[in-house]
């Protein structure tokens, strides 16, 4: 079931005796997780003697359980929410078998309490450790095994691309922001499509914008500290270009940002690494570009594409291979004993454009 599925669930029908939310997406848990125990405990005095919260990591499945069987004096309706839902597995190599042993008596009384649950109390289960991907997603499984007889599985993936850049819109119209789209997928992007940080920027940028002040490149940029490689690929736009002085003038401009160098050109190591794969695949798109490297399995933002396709349009398989050739020797310098950055940085944009 997805997050909007269970929002609909919660609208249409009482809620359930237990839930498993599985996942690490947090922001959409914990809107879920809201929803769910104001579907449950209307009110709010209700709330606050009806709301348990156990962690998993301190006390068992068995104590979970045994709390749900337990009446209140003060309400009928309870919601028990157990986060570190994956702590009830085992995980003690040298004590596998006893550990298995009172994981299996954990998921027993897990399962005879479902068969006949106390009315009026909904157990909530929280796993966002492990991702649906890559080497988590076996543990993920073992997981989702151990609750199986929980009857409602939630899943929390990341975002994808297109999703994050939806969710994005959704607040910035919500918010009132006069934000054109480019500007919108530079916050996505510089954010790792990350749905909790995306709100947290947009609601900064709903408070800078105040009476309706337009939110350009430059404000993105001062106030989302993430955003500032749009400034560092303006150096790679200008040293595409061989110009000098408009390269030392963004050098200039990250300096007044205080830019940590190393960092700024790490990420032109990256950008040119990447033209570089794209070149010698004779990519000739950021479409081409984009499908390429989602079938490596890494994540990449169109715009990001955009930007990976503007470099490869610039220089020359020769020239790129000198330049990721230039950066390794700047970086050797700047790890020297006391080096001079900017000086470092100014020798390695005369050494590019000469």
């Amino acid at each position: 079931m997805t997050p909007q599925q269970f929002l609909s669930h919660l609208k249409q029908q009482e809620p359930g005796p237990a839930y498993l939310f599985l996942g690490p997406e947090p922001y959409q848990r914990d809107f879920c997780r809201r929803a769910l125990i104001e579907r449950v405990l209307a009110d709010p005095e209700e709330r606050e003697n009806g709301l348990t919260r156990h962690d998993l990591d301190e006390v068992s499945v068995d104590a979970v359980v045994e709390d749900a069987c337990s009446l209140s004096l003060f309400t009928s309706r309870r919601v028990l929410v157990a986060s570190n839902a994956e702590a009830a597995l085992p995980r003690a190599k040298g004590a596998e078998e006893e550990a298995g042993a009172k994981s299996a008596n954990a998921g027993a009384a897990l399962a005879g309490y479902l068969k006949d649950p106390v009315p009026g109390v909904v157990l909530l289960f929280e796993a966002g450790r492990y991702d649906f991907q890559g080497e988590d997603k076996k543990k993920l499984e073992r997981v989702r095994s151990f609750y199986s007889t929980v009857p409602v599985v939630v899943e929390f993936a990341h975002m994808t691309p297109q999703n994050a850049r939806q969710f994005a819109e959704k607040l910035a119209r919500r918010a009132g922001l006069e934000i054109g789209p480019a500007e919108l997928d530079q916050l996505v992007e510089a954010l790792g499509g990350e749905a909790s940080r995306i709100a947290t920027e947009v609601e900064k940028l709903r408070l800078y914008a105040g009476g309706g002040k337009p939110i350009g490149a430059a404000e993105i940029a001062g106030l989302v500290p993430e955003a500032r490689d749009a400034t560092i690929f303006a150096l790679v736009g200008a040293l595409g270009r061989h110009d000098r002085g408009a390269s030392l003038d963004v050098l200039d401009t990250l300096i007044r940002q205080s830019e940590y160098l190393p960092l700024a050109l790490s990420f032109l190591a990256t950008q040119f690494r990447l033209a570089l794969v794209a070149k010698e695949a004779g990519l000739r798109s950021a479409q081409q570009i984009l499908g390429h490297f989602s079938q490596q399995g890494m994540q990449m933002w169109p715009s990001r594409a955009e930007q990976v396709y503007q470099t490869v349009s610039s220089f020359s398989k020769k020239q790129l291979a000198a330049a990721i050739g230039m950066i390794y020797e700047a970086d050797k310098s700047l790890r020297d004993a006391r080096p001079d950055d900017r000086v470092v940085m100014e020798n390695f944009i005369l050494r590019l454009t000469d």
